[in-house]
């Protein structure tokens, strides 16, 4: 008995410390840093935090265009300069939110005519999308989304519109009841790398946007800045209807247009970036 009860006092110790160790984790930056808590703040390297908002954009592969109508989060941090720079994840691990976008048409592409009133439009559109044809499309992050990422960062180049400022090695992951939740485009062996700049890629033209700081110069925010890439490939898709993916990846890849080379593919990412000092955050708790 008396084994049992200490064996049992021991246990609750050792949840005690490492409950104590997880509420260790947490952060709560006040003020114009509150929305930095999931900077890894607990590497004790980190210089910087990072926190970026995508409220606009759109990405096209092969023949299909999605607009971002959700909001897309970027969260992290980071440590070095220039091309030293290395990007660590969010604590929580949601470095890259996890956001579907309705991919217009869903899989048969039937959109209302332009033509037609607004609000017809919206109700033709909303039952395509919502049906059993309705897909989402979801860009997701591969490798390691805590600790040190394979996102590339440059803030040199954001700054001065040239090069590449973020890079994403990403996968697509489309979803409906028929493909099932393991079709996408890319993989974690072989993501689709998709280098953003702020200066020109292909055809497209990229922003750094309006750029402000706070009074001590420990929040830096670029706000209506566009990010670009026309310059990726895609790959066919993979996983699609479970066990039948043996038919359903080609009839995906017919109707999306891949595999897709350089120039066929495009990606905007459109909304506000801010960076703060780490230490100035940390003090804010």
């Amino acid at each position: 008995m008396k084994k049992f009860i200490t064996g049992g006092i021991t246990a609750a110790l050792v949840s005690l410390v490492f409950a104590s160790m997880a509420l260790a984790s947490v952060h709560h930056p006040t003020g114009e840093f509150e929305h930095f808590g999931e900077c890894p703040l607990n590497r004790a390297t980190i210089t910087d935090c990072v926190l970026s908002v995508s409220n606009g954009g759109a990405f096209t592969v092969g023949k299909k265009t999605v607009p971002l109508v959700n909001p897309v989060t970027l969260q992290g941090g980071y440590e070095g300069t220039g091309s030293a720079i290395k990007f660590y994840g969010a604590e929580n691990g949601e470095t890259l939110s996890k956001t579907p976008q309705p991919v217009p048409g869903g899989l048969l592409g039937i959109t209302a005519p332009t033509w037609w009133p607004k609000f017809l439009q919206n109700w033709f559109n909303e039952k395509i999308n919502k049906g059993l044809t309705g897909v989402t499309a979801t860009v997701e992050l591969t490798g390691p989304t805590k600790g040190l990422t394979n996102i590339s960062l440059s803030t040199e180049n954001l700054l001065l519109e040239k090069g590449t400022a973020l890079g994403l090695p990403a996968k697509i992951h489309l979803e409906n009841s028929i493909l099932g939740s393991s079709c996408y485009i890319g993989s974690e062996s072989s993501p689709v790398q998709i280098n953003f700049t702020s200066g020109t890629s292909g055809s497209l033209k990229g922003s750094a946007g309006t750029f402000s700081h706070n009074e001590e110069f420990t929040l830096l925010t670029f706000s209506g800045g566009k990010l670009v890439n026309n310059t990726f490939s895609a790959p066919g898709a993979s996983g699609c209807g479970g066990i039948f993916s043996v038919l359903v990846d080609p009839l995906v890849n017919s109707i999306l247009g891949v595999p897709a080379g350089s120039g066929a593919n495009s990606a905007t990412l459109e909304g506000k970036i801010q960076d703060a000092n780490a230490g100035a955050v940390k003090e804010s708790e």
